[in-house]
């Protein structure tokens, strides 16, 4: 049977134009309400300052500087007690190149991995400088390795890779990567220190992301529309099944350190709502990914045949959707599992029964985390091709059909 070659562009695809319109209200009145959230969950500048006045980063008096790097000595042995002077191991030399003390020379203690990265003369660090106080001359101490350079040389490898290989779809998408993480660091992360709601604040932030993202990246199209509108179902289902298995599994929301610490200076937060919040941001760019593509799968069989009925569609392409749903979930459990890498190997030392080393609170977060994006991918993905084949199942295309192409024939 042969039949005439067409482009999967919108044009080709039937619409049903009541269901088309349906959508359009429905992501319009989904966009003024993220708006409206936005808006009203904008975080007050007057708490933040007082959190941050209450939290120093040091000392009165204490500031950080950079130091560049003269001699660094070998590491010390387990048993072995250093002493004084530029011999010393453990220790590497630095001379501070700006701010407060530039010109100084000191010796500075690290830690053996920090000298186990290949730190060299040379490289930059950053120091916390303590003024002179109580007969005492001023000190240096290790802060961090200074990264910048690097990660920027990084950043522009990135770059490059992406506009070479997508060009402008490339481009937009670094966009889109812009746009979102400026929500996080204006939006999102100072909502959440001002006490507000954490899951409310994860919702109305996907969303705007969700919005900026999609269009930059894939374009003003009823086909990105209709993955929109699955993502953004995606979202709600992942929010809610957060909160109900947190709240269900007791986790806490606190499994380390750095979440104590936060407790400590942030008091009054919603740590198991935080937990929720993280969950959300974390499945959203494979979620991303399966809504496209089921989109774009509806798309391409409706274009390559009108006549399908609309179960025969949606029955196709969740085909395509299963294949996709399989690998993205071994995406989803590997990327969390090589996270958290050094937390298993943590409790694998322990050497304690698999059932109490699930029960922890550092793996099961990781393992509710799983669970639960993995579930609300895999519901976005019949939601997204349900959408898509009642999108597009309007009557067939009245366009005089193509003449056939020499060769192209079933």
């Amino acid at each position: 049977m042969a039949h005439s070659h067409r482009a999967s562009s919108e044009n080709d695809v039937p619409i049903g134009r009541s269901v088309h319109l349906s959508l359009l209200a429905t992501l319009g009145l989904i966009a003024a309400l993220t708006v409206v959230g936005v808006i009203l969950l904008w975080p007050d500048a007057a708490k933040l300052d007082a959190l941050r006045q209450q939290t120093p980063f040091a000392a009165p008096g204490v500031t950080t500087t950079t130091g560049r790097i003269t001699h660094v000595a070998p590491a010390c042995p387990d048993s072995h007690q250093s002493g004084g002077g530029t011999a010393s191991c453990g220790t590497i030399m630095v001379r501070v190149i700006d701010g407060e003390g530039r010109g100084d020379l000191t010796e500075v203690r690290v830690a053996p991995e920090v000298t186990a990265s290949g730190l060299g003369a040379g490289d930059d660090v950053q120091l916390v400088r303590t003024p002179p106080q109580h007969g005492q001359p001023v000190s240096y101490t290790y802060d961090t390795t200074k990264r910048t350079a690097s990660l920027g040389w990084l950043a522009l490898c990135f770059v490059l890779v992406v506009l070479a290989v997508a060009r402008v779809r490339g481009f937009m998408a670094i966009l889109g990567l812009c746009f979102s993480a400026l929500t996080i660091y204006y939006f999102l992360l100072p909502a959440l220190l001002a006490g507000e709601p954490p899951t409310l604040v994860a919702v109305v932030s996907a969303s705007a992301i969700m919005f900026v993202v999609l269009y930059t990246t894939h374009g003003l199209s009823l086909r990105t529309s209709t993955a929109l509108a699955g993502t953004l179902a995606g979202i709600a289902l992942t929010a809610a099944l957060s909160v109900v298995s947190i709240g269900y599994t007791h986790l806490t929301g606190v499994a380390d350190e750095t979440g104590g610490m936060v407790s400590t200076f942030a008091t009054g937060l919603d740590f198991q709502g935080l937990l929720a919040c993280g969950v959300i941001l974390a499945g959203l760019g494979v979620l991303n990914d399966v809504t496209i593509t089921q989109a774009s799968s509806v798309w391409e069989l409706r274009a390559a045949s009108e006549t399908m009925s609309r179960r025969d569609l949606f029955v196709s392409a969740m085909r395509i959707g299963r294949d996709h749903i399989a690998s993205t979930i071994y995406t989803i459990a590997f990327a969390y599992a090589g996270a958290s890498l050094a937390v298993l190997l943590l409790l694998t030392i322990y050497d304690r029964p698999l059932s109490q080393l699930i029960s922890s609170e550092s793996l099961a977060e990781e393992i509710a985390r799983t669970l639960v994006t993995a579930t609300g991918l895999i519901l976005a993905v019949p939601i997204t091709t349900a959408i898509a084949t009642l999108v597009t199942s309007g009557a067939p295309s009245a366009q005089p059909t193509r003449p056939l192409e020499p060769g192209h024939q079933i």
